[in-house]
């Protein structure tokens, strides 16, 4: 059987932070269904929305970035919303809306989203001496 160089490199080269990223925006998606149908919080679960959503938005934008440096910044974009999304948690769990299990699940994929992205940034900053 041959497999073209397309389907092998999807085959070989696994993307991690655009599987991650994705099932993150679809967890925020579900909380954000559940807050504003369960709960009735609309203004919160909606600024959740947008920036954990944004995420994976912008990780898959990046694939297509046209320089080194295009690709950094838009990962720095999506490194933001993650700072965002991890804002909002924090308010949603301190002003009581979510509870501690809820909390510490969505928290615990976020601060692994923050740090991959860092990493990522860090590595393609040092690679080619990009600023």
């Amino acid at each position: 059987m041959i497999i073209d160089n397309e389907k092998k490199m999807r085959l070989v080269k696994k993307n991690v932070v655009r599987e991650k990223s994705f099932a993150f925006a679809l967890r925020i998606v579900k909380l954000s269904r559940y807050l504003q149908g369960k709960r009735r919080e609309f203004v919160l679960s909606k600024q959740l929305l947008r920036s954990g959503t944004a995420i994976a938005a912008l990780v898959r934008e990046a694939e297509q970035a046209e320089s080194k440096a295009d690709f950094i910044h838009k990962m720095a974009i999506a490194l933001k919303e993650a700072n965002e999304t991890d804002y909002w948690i924090d308010l949603l769990y301190q002003s009581e809306t979510i509870d501690e299990k809820e909390f510490e699940s969505i928290k615990s994929d976020a601060i692994e989203l923050l740090k991959l992205l860092t990493s990522i940034i860090k590595t393609s900053k040092t690679k080619d001496n990009v600023k």
